[in-house]
């Protein structure tokens, strides 16, 4: 992008540039190579554009379709086609969500791009913060490329640069971009707090008439039940009772859902871990009354293969199962386990 702009200054002149914004590469290209290689680079934008349009749409699916399972967005996103198999849901979402930014833009390109590019800055802002705290956070993970802390802060100061100078270039776009990003964050945090909304749900629901209470109050206590009655696995490496209290509270603070499975690999039967593990964990079940706490033992040497069985058989996605911060060296990569997070060091 910084060397096709410097192409099309310097070949055209600013007045061009102007009357020209929206076909300017095709201006340079007719200007500078004749009819025919406009035409030719008019053709490779079409195709490129094409590409684009297909990999925003085939992106936000695996992002959204993620979210949704990781109960971040709603789960009838999740709905899938009887014949394609597909979540078909999603790209109709994000089509209309499209189209009615450009209907509120009334179809202004230079409007459009301008929401797109506060939107992409600021997306490759949260990936060099995202990239200081996991500097911070998980430095003994294992990883094939290091970033530096100057190299992560040039990167910041550069996005910020930038961001702050398309909001003074055009201020009145922030609007449009607050009112799509207010839209989803809050969203998203209807999802985090669904629980309590449903709770204040049903305080006015018995409040009200009795025929309401007997329409309403089962079905709202049912869907709390079933949203708590999600399973979280969190597989121990020792009986470190710290890491163990931290994960037992990171679920309670985090997660809607009051069970968890403390998951022990182990090769040995007469492994001493196993009940240093048992009395750490009861210990800790009489500190979370509120909590249901399920130890599982499983025979075999951790590895992705072994989680995907324990996914299979305990039912619970690979997006709820724990695992403590791994050492640098970690035999196996991270992606290799399908999703497993990462809760505490």
């Amino acid at each position: 992008n910084p060397i096709l702009s410097i192409v099309c200054m310097s070949v055209l002149d600013l007045t061009t540039l102007e009357a020209h914004h929206r076909d300017v590469l095709a201006k340079t290209a007719y200007d500078s190579g004749g009819k025919y290689f406009g035409l030719w680079i008019s053709a490779d934008a079409a195709l490129v554009l094409a590409g684009a349009v297909l990999t925003s749409y085939v992106g936000v699916v695996g992002l959204v379709r993620r979210l949704a399972l990781d109960r971040c967005l709603p789960q009838v996103l999740l709905a899938e086609n009887r014949f394609r198999r597909t979540n078909h849901l999603i790209p109709i979402c994000f089509f209309l969500l499209c189209s009615s930014l450009f209907t509120l833009l009334s179809g202004r390109i230079r409007s459009l791009a301008n929401v797109y590019t506060l939107s992409f800055l600021c997306v490759m802002a949260l990936f060099a913060i995202g990239n200081m705290m996991l500097k911070y956070k998980r430095g003994r993970i294992r990883r094939p490329v290091r970033a530096s802390w100057p190299t992560c802060f040039a990167a910041l100061t550069a996005v910020l640069i930038a961001l702050i100078g398309n909001i003074v270039l055009a201020p009145g776009n922030l609007i449009y971009f607050f009112i799509y990003f207010g839209a989803v964050a809050g969203l998203t945090f209807l999802m985090f707090e669904r629980i309590r909304v449903l709770k204040y749900f049903l305080f006015f629901v018995s409040q009200g008439p009795q025929h309401l209470q007997d329409r309403f109050a089962g079905v709202t206590q049912l869907a709390m039940d079933k949203i708590r009655s999600q399973k979280i696995v969190f597989f121990a490496k020792n009986d470190n009772l710290e890491v163990l209290n931290k994960a037992v509270s990171y679920v309670q603070q985090n997660e809607l859902t009051r069970w968890l499975k403390v998951v022990y690999v182990y090769e040995d039967l007469n492994d001493p871990m196993i009940k240093a593990i048992a009395e750490n964990l009861r210990v800790i079940d009489r500190c979370y009354p509120k909590m249901v706490i399920d130890m599982v033992l499983v025979q075999g040497s951790f590895c992705p293969e072994i989680v995907a069985q324990i996914s299979s058989r305990l039912g619970v996605p690979r997006n709820f199962m724990f695992i403590a911060c791994p050492g640098d060296r970690f035999p196996h990569d991270i992606g290799d386990f399908g999703g497993v997070r990462m809760i505490t060091h």
